[in-house]
């Protein structure tokens, strides 16, 4: 059923929810919003899985995304090569990883401009950047923070630098490889606190299945939903000082945390998480949540709740009713 949206900003008038809520991009447009809740889940299997890649065509002419009244759409900086992350630094430089290309540039721009001034290589030779943070928080940074794929480094920063005024420090070194390759890094308002995402090492934990039960020693030791073998200290957020030092679990069930944002109001942390696949196309839905210290979202054994994934029948019946549902739910398979 569609229902007639309050309070909205001009032009974001409908709202779709129930069975209609779930939809797919050809039918979105400005205006057009889905709520999806957690009594609107269909059951595991109620489709079947499909899968469809996408590819790049080149923009047809004239044709520009559609957007809400009273905003437009211009190309502002072409060339990349393939940019994951955008990360704006307090003096308003954009600072872009091209993870497969393994580098970090910088866009400097006037307020206001139209074009950039310069875009420059700030550092190469990555192993698949994709996390930016500024550190200390505030107006006047002194390094820049990159996650790799596998550790946390640092360049030494002055606001206005273009290229990286010295070698990188490692902080964190031997972050889990494979699977999921993406961290993202952000610290707390007060700068006493750093963030790292690490996704899954596959999309359901096939190799925990039947092994519950086997890892008493592990559970009891180990924060609530933490994984084991191939999976331990993925799925998660972890949490250290801005040096590196005391590392620990601060979030577990989060099957691929891609983005981590601290809210402006609320100093909340939030992440954006990929859910698994294979269960339907309409199931689970993705989200974005805020992820409090001790919280454990579900992955692999549930999800959105107290749902059980059904390839982990049986599995870990002790954490039911320990699940934290996300905030927000956004259409299934969207990956934001």
């Amino acid at each position: 059923m569609a229902q007639q949206g309050v309070g909205t900003a001009p032009g974001e008038t409908e709202v779709l929810t129930g069975a209609a809520a779930y939809g797919d991009w050809s039918t979105d447009k400005p205006g057009l919003r889905r709520k999806i809740t957690a009594a609107d889940l269909p059951a595991p299997y109620a489709t079947r899985s499909a899968a469809n890649g996408p590819s790049v065509v080149r923009q047809p002419q004239g044709v520009k995304p559609k957007v809400p009244p009273g905003f437009s759409v211009e190309p502002f900086a072409t060339g990349l090569s393939g940019p994951r992350l955008i990360r704006v630094a307090p003096n308003g430089d954009i600072f872009i990883a091209e993870t497969y290309s393994g580098r970090v540039r910088v866009i400097h721009a006037a307020d206001g401009a139209a074009k950039p001034e310069k875009l420059e290589v700030f550092a190469q030779g990555l192993d698949e950047p994709f996390g930016i943070a500024f550190y200390p928080p505030g107006p006047d940074p002194k390094w820049v923070y990159v996650a790799d794929t596998n550790a946390i480094l640092r360049f030494p920063y002055m606001n206005g630098d273009l290229s990286a005024r010295g070698e990188p420090e490692v902080v964190v070194k031997g972050l889990p490889t494979g699977g999921h390759t993406t961290r993202d890094v952000i610290f707390s308002p007060d700068g006493s606190k750093m963030y790292v995402s690490v996704g899954s090492a596959s999309n359901d934990a096939d190799s925990l299945r039947g092994e519950a039960t086997q890892e008493e020693g592990f559970i009891g030791s180990h924060p609530l939903g933490a994984a084991w073998g191939r999976e331990e200290n993925r799925a998660d957020v972890l949490v250290f000082d801005p040096q590196g030092h005391a590392g620990r679990i601060f979030a577990t069930g989060l099957r691929n945390c891609v983005g981590l944002a601290i809210h402006p109001q609320t100093k909340d942390l939030w992440c954006s998480t990929n859910e698994r696949d294979g269960l339907g196309d309409d199931l689970p839905p993705d989200y974005m949540t805020r992820v409090k210290e001790g919280s454990f979202f579900g992955w692999p054994w549930y999800y959105i709740g107290a749902h059980q994934d059904p390839r982990h029948k049986g599995e870990r019946e002790d954490l039911a009713e320990k699940v934290s549902v996300p905030d927000v739910l956004l259409q299934p398979h969207s990956a934001p």
